[in-house]
C-alpha cells in the first residue's frame, strides 16, 4: 500500500542535501504556516473545498521575501500529474498548483510536485507562477536546488523578464505623463532619465542625494556626478565636454531648480528611477532600456525629430546576435548605432561566452564593440547607455558612418555587422541599402551582416533599388531574407513592414545559388494596453529557437520557408514565392489588403514610405 510518509522522508533528505535546514534565514514548514500573510492567503485553499487545506511543505527565506515554495507529495508516481492538471486532491503537481494560485496573489510561487516511495524512482516537477498572474509555467529540471539557485533561476528566467519588462514599459508611459505635466521638454526627458541613471552609478551620490538641504545643492550634486562618470574611461575630452554640455539644462530647468517644489520632485524622481529602472537593470543586465524612454517621449513631440528613427526591440536585437553566431571572439560593428541596442545584446552574448575570463571580458568591452551614431542627441543617450551598463563606450564614434568607416575597417577589422539604418521619409534621404553596403565594406571577408530594413527595399522595381541590390550581389552573398513582424515599431513615428537581410561579406553571390527566405511574421508578441507589444503568452523562446534552427539548417518548411534563386530584378521576400491557400481568406481580408495596397501606392507617390500614424488608444 502506498505510503506518503516515505515520500516526505525522501523529500526532507533532499532538502538536507541542499542545505535548507542549515540556513538560518530559510524556513521549512509542514502542513501549516506561522507566517500570518501566508496563513491568510491559504484560508480557502482546500483541495476538496472544505476551506482548511495546506500543502505538505511551505518554504521561504528572509533573504528572498518575494518568493514562496510550495510542495505537494504523493506516494504513487502514477499520481504525479494529471492530464488536466486540475485534479487537486489526487495528484501532486495539481495540488501544488492549487496552493500556488492562492499564494500568487502576493508572492512569486514555485510549485513543486513530488511523488514516489523509492529514491531511484522519485519524480520531481517544478512550475513557476509569478505574482499577479494566472498562468503557471514549467521551469527547472527534476532535481531539488538550493533556494539561492531557485531564486536566481527565476530572476533570470524569461517569464520573470517578460513580466518585469512589461512593468518597465508601463512605467515609461506613467513617467512620460509626469514629466509632461511638469513641462519638461520631450527632447530633455530621456536625457534627464539617463543622467540620473548615470549619477546613481556614483556611490557617493546614491548614498547622499537625500542629505542635501537645498534644491541648488541637489541639482549641483546630480550634474557633478554625471560629469564625473562621463569623464571616466577613454572618451576624448572634446567628446566629454560635448556630452556634459548636453546635460547642462539640469542646472537651469525651472522645474528642477524650483525653490518650493524642486527638491521634493527631484528626490522623488530619483527614488522612482532607482527603484523602477535601476532595479530592472540590476536583475536583467544588458537590455537597452534607454531606447524605450526615448521612443516613448519622442512619440508625442510636435516636431519631425522622430521621423526615420526606429530603435529595435530587445528580443529582435538578441535574435540577430544569435543568427549572426556572435561569440567571445567576434568584433561587432553597428554603423547606425541609435541608443546601442545591438551592441548591448552582442556584449551580453559575448560575456556569457567568455565564461568569467576577466582578461577576455576586458578585451570585449575595450576592443570588440564598435558603434557610429550621427545625431548628437542620440549619441549622448548612446554613451549614457553604455556607461549605465558599465562598459562598451570606448569605441563609439560620433559622426558620419560614410566618413568614419575607413578608419574603423583598418583599426578593428570587424567580423559581424548589425544594424537598423535610418528609414527614408522623403525621396532625398539616403537609401537604406547604402548603410548596409557601408557596414559590409568594413567587415572582414566571410563576415556576417544582418540588417532590418523596410520591405520596400527588397521588392521595389525602381532603377535605384535594383542597382543597390545589384551592388550587394556583385560583391557579397545574400544568404537569407526574413519577413519580420508587422508591428515591431508600432510605438514610433515610423511604422512600416520590415524584413531582415543576412549577407556574407566580400564573397560575390555565386551564380545559381539559392537564398533562404522565411515568413517570420508571427513572433508571438501582442499589443497590451499600457504595456506595449509584449510576449504575454511566453511563446517567444520556442519561436526564436524554431527560427534560428530553421535558418542554420536552411530548412524548407511548408508555408514558412523555401530556397529560391534571385537576381537584383526579383523580389527578395518569401511572400513572392510561397504558394497561397486562398480558402483561408475571407472577403474582409481581401478588402483590407486592397486598402493597404492603395495606401502604400499613395505614400509612395508622396515620397513618404515608412511613415505611419500613431495608435489613438495609446496617445497621452
Amino acid at each position: 500500500m502506498a505510503n506518503e510518509a516515505k515520500t516526505s522522508i525522501i523529500f526532507r533528505e533532499l532538502l538536507r542535501e541542499a542545505k535548507y535546514y542549515d540556513d538560518v534565514d530559510t524556513i521549512v514548514e509542514e502542513q501549516k504556516s506561522d507566517n500570518a500573510k501566508i496563513d491568510k492567503l491559504m484560508k480557502n485553499a482546500s483541495k476538496r473545498g472544505n476551506r482548511n487545506g495546506f500543502p505538505d511543505f511551505i518554504i521561504y527565506s528572509k533573504k528572498y521575501p518575494e518568493l514562496i515554495i510550495v510542495v505537494e507529495a504523493k506516494a504513487d508516481i502514477n499520481r504525479h500529474i494529471s492530464d488536466t492538471m486540475d485534479n487537486y486532491a489526487d495528484y501532486a503537481v495539481d495540488g501544488a498548483l492549487l496552493y500556488s494560485s492562492f499564494l500568487s496573489k502576493e508572492f512569486d510561487v514555485l510549485a513543486i510536485g513530488v511523488s514516489g516511495e523509492d529514491t531511484d524512482k522519485f519524480r520531481i516537477s517544478h512550475y513557476l507562477q509569478l505574482k499577479g498572474e494566472k498562468a503557471s509555467h514549467p521551469i527547472f529540471d527534476d532535481k531539488i536546488l538550493s533556494i539561492e539557485e531557485y531564486f536566481d533561476g527565476i530572476q533570470q528566467s524569461n517569464y520573470k523578464f517578460n513580466q518585469d519588462y512589461a512593468k518597465l514599459i508601463a512605467y515609461t508611459k506613467t513617467l512620460n505623463e509626469t514629466l509632461h505635466a511638469k513641462k519638461i521638454k520631450e527632447s530633455q526627458r530621456a536625457l534627464l532619465i539617463s543622467g540620473i541613471l548615470i549619477a546613481l552609478k556614483d556611490r557617493a551620490f546614491k548614498d547622499g542625494y537625500k542629505k542635501h538641504e537645498k534644491v541648488e545643492q541637489l541639482v549641483k550634486s546630480l550634474y557633478t556626478s554625471i560629469d564625473g562618470q562621463l569623464s571616466t574611461g577613454e572618451i576624448p575630452q572634446k567628446k566629454v565636454d560635448a556630452l556634459t554640455q548636453a546635460f547642462a539644462f539640469i542646472k537651469t530647468n525651472p522645474t528642477l531648480t524650483d525653490k518650493k517644489d524642486g527638491k521634493k520632485f527631484l528626490e522623488d524622481l530619483i527614488d522612482e528611477i532607482d527603484r523602477e529602472i535601476n532595479g530592472f537593470m540590476v536583475t536583467h543586465k544588458y537590455v537597452d532600456t534607454v531606447s524605450q524612454f526615448y521612443v516613448e517621449f519622442l512619440r508625442y513631440a510636435n516636431n519631425d525629430k522622430g521621423l526615420g528613427i526606429v530603435l529595435t526591440p530587445p528580443h529582435i536585437t538578441d535574435l540577430f546576435v544569435e543568427l549572426a553566431g556572435v561569440d567571445k571572439n567576434s568584433i561587432v560593428l553597428d554603423n547606425c548605432c541609435g541608443t546601442g541596442g545591438f551592441l548591448i545584446s552582442a556584449m551580453k552574448r559575448m560575456l556569457i561566452d567568455a565564461k568569467g575570463d576577466k582578461e577576455k571580458e576586458k578585451s570585449i568591452k575595450s576592443n570588440q564593440l564598435i558603434g557610429i551614431e550621427f545625431q548628437d542627441d542620440i549619441y549622448t543617450l548612446l554613451i549614457s547607455n553604455m556607461i549605465i551598463h558599465r562598459d562598451g563606450r570606448t569605441n563609439i564614434y560620433w559622426g558620419d558612418c560614410f566618413r568614419e568607416i575607413k578608419d574603423i575597417k583598418q583599426k578593428f577589422k570587424p567580423t559581424v555587422g548589425l544594424l537598423n539604418p535610418p528609414y527614408k521619409t522623403k525621396a532625398s534621404d539616403i537609401e537604406e541599402f547604402e548603410f548596409i553596403l557601408n557596414n559590409l565594406d568594413a567587415l572582414t571577408p566571410g563576415g556576417t551582416c544582418i540588417a532590418i530594413i523596410p520591405i520596400s527595399c527588397v521588392i521595389e522595381k525602381s532603377i535605384i533599388a535594383e542597382n543597390l541590390r545589384k551592388r550587394v550581389l556583385e560583391k557579397h552573398t545574400l544568404e537569407a531574407v526574413l519577413s519580420m513582424p508587422e508591428e515591431l515599431f508600432h510605438n514610433s513615428k515610423v511604422n512600416t513592414v520590415t524584413c531582415a537581410v543576412i549577407i556574407t561579406a566580400h564573397k560575390p553571390h555565386p551564380k545559381g545559388k539559392k537564398t533562404w527566405f522565411a515568413y517570420c511574421r508571427d513572433d508571438g508578441f501582442i499589443k497590451v494596453k499600457n504595456k506595449g507589444r509584449i510576449d504575454a503568452n511566453h511563446t517567444w523562446d520556442e519561436i526564436r529557437e524554431r527560427w534560428v534552427t530553421a535558418y542554420r539548417n536552411r530548412e524548407i518548411i511548408n508555408k514558412f520557408s523555401l530556397m529560391q534563386e534571385v537576381t537584383e530584378k526579383d523580389e527578395w521576400c518569401v511572400e513572392a514565392y510561397l504558394e497561397t491557400d486562398y480558402d483561408q481568406f475571407s472577403f474582409e481580408d481581401y478588402e483590407d489588403t486592397v486598402k493597404k495596397f492603395l495606401m502604400f501606392n499613395l505614400m509612395n507617390m508622396s515620397g513618404f514610405i515608412g511613415v505611419g500614424e500613431e495608435n489613438e488608444d495609446e496617445d497621452l
